[in-house]
């Protein structure tokens, strides 16, 4: 960094543009939010009657509903017994002599109308296996004491309550992963974690109470995608990292790049005319939401997953900007930008492989059938599911390494007059305290985050 007399020599200058830079981003930052909030309401979902899809439905027509349920008794036995599925108390009927073994399982129904009795779930085994039993391709592995979900339906036919298996029941243990990601987040960050948890519920329920009614809606997915992204960023930054100028320069950084990941989405969706209809959940959309636009869901998509790496990159440059300007209060604009810069770049190479392994990984079981497939590389490559998941790295790519420069020149010019000494013209900004910077040798502070 150059020495101290370049940074004084411009003392009135740097401090009118900084007191500048200070009022255009707050202004910025009020006028966006209240274009997210216009949009919010405009765009609000009305209130919708949609047919349960067919796949979700049970025979009558009406939702699934769910029951808890333990497995109380297995055995190999003949297929067919007439208690498959019914309710009963005891034992269950046992079944005519049949050539077909089954996996005969007796589960007690813990909840629900039936709550205290029975039902029997019976599995076939592989036909292929006539030696001896083994449970067919996807067919669910139970054993004594587990817990499971039970689908509780009525028969058309007879009017009579049947039950099937529905899923293993994973509440319980999914309950205690999230306490102790909680726990953990909490107790290495403290407050500033526990505000990260609460931001994060606050995201899901934008996700779950706006974005998703909305597309269900039929509403634009890009403008629906930039205010549900924009609500979830200004509650997350502030409540993590505090209302402070060093966040609203990463916010302003991060709403920017997000702007710039949907026109980079849209324009990557329409060059290479992806269709989403690779995936399954895509096609059933399709078939049972025919208003809902596909494409709309990919660009959705694109948007939202990009906002975690925005929001992890721009923090971390609008930190070490207001860092190095405090370790040095002599050091110009350039210097701090050119190092600050340096940190960015070491976040962005690292980011990327990020990025791009995390979609790789979602990916394994698709490149696992294409790789027993026999098609060319060039052809899974190029094939509709694997190019979405190369233009949605791409798009996230782009959009995370531009947004190194912009949040860090938007940082710089907020942090350089309020991290000196000011008269009492500056009084009552919001300065970072003397007593708040971790002391550290200059040549340490160019390359921390």
């Amino acid at each position: 960094m150059s020495g101290h007399g370049h940074g004084h020599s411009h003392d009135s200058g740097p401090l009118a543009i900084g007191d500048t830079a200070r009022k255009i981003v707050i202004g910025l930052l009020v006028a966006i939010g209240v274009a997210v909030v216009v949009g919010a309401v405009v765009l609000w979902p009305s209130k919708q009657n949609v047919d349960i899809p067919l796949p979700f439905q049970t025979a009558g027509g009406t939702a699934f509903e769910t029951e808890a349920g333990t497995v109380t008794e297995q055995k190999i036995g003949p297929c067919g017994s007439a208690s498959m599925g019914q309710v009963f108390a005891g034992d269950p009927a046992p079944a005519a002599d049949s050539p077909l073994k089954c996996q005969l399982t007796v589960v007690s129904i813990d909840s629900g109308p039936n709550s205290g009795t029975n039902t029997l779930l019976e599995v076939q085994g592989d036909p292929n296996r006539m030696d001896a039993f083994v449970l067919g391709p996807g067919q669910p592995d139970l054993s004594v004491g587990d817990k499971i979900r039970l689908v509780r339906s009525i028969d058309p036919l007879s009017g009579s309550v049947m039950y099937g298996f529905n899923d293993f029941a994973r509440g319980f243990p999914l309950t205690i992963i999230a306490l102790v990601f909680v726990i953990v987040v909490v107790a290495v960050a403290r407050w500033r974690g526990l505000r990260a948890v609460v931001g994060l519920i606050f995201a899901f329920a934008v996700l779950v109470i706006f974005l998703l009614p909305a597309l269900l809606d039929g509403k634009p997915a890009i403008p629906v995608a930039l205010v549900a992204g924009a609500l979830i960023l200004y509650a997350v930054l502030y409540l993590a990292h505090g209302l402070n100028l060093r966040t609203s320069s990463a916010l302003l950084g991060t709403l920017a790049s997000m702007v710039l990941a949907a026109v980079l989405s849209y324009l990557a969706i329409e060059v290479t005319q992806l269709t989403g209809l690779s995936e399954e959940q895509n096609t059933n959309v399709q078939v049972y939401l025919q208003h809902v636009s596909i494409t709309g869901l990919l660009l959705a998509g694109f948007i939202i997953g990009s906002l975690g790496v925005l929001n992890d990159v721009t923090i971390t440059q609008a930190s070490a900007v207001f860092e190095l300007a405090a370790l040095d209060e002599g050091a110009s604009r350039r210097d701090i930008f050119t190092s600050a810069m340096r940190v960015g770049r070491d976040h962005i190479a690292s980011t990327v492989y990020t990025l791009v392994l995390a979609y790789a990984g979602g990916a394994l079981p698709l490149l696992l059938l294409f790789s027993v497939a026999g098609r060319s590389i060039q052809d899974v490559l190029t094939g509709d599911a694997v190019a979405i998941e190369i233009a949605r790295s791409a798009v996230g790519g782009v959009a995370l390494s531009l947004s190194v420069p912009l949040t860090t020149g938007i940082a710089v010019l907020l942090a350089r007059p309020l991290a000196r000494r000011t008269g009492p013209a500056m009084a009552g900004t919001a300065s970072i305290p003397k007593t708040t910077i971790p002391k550290s040798k200059p040549g340490s502070g160019r390359h921390s985050k």
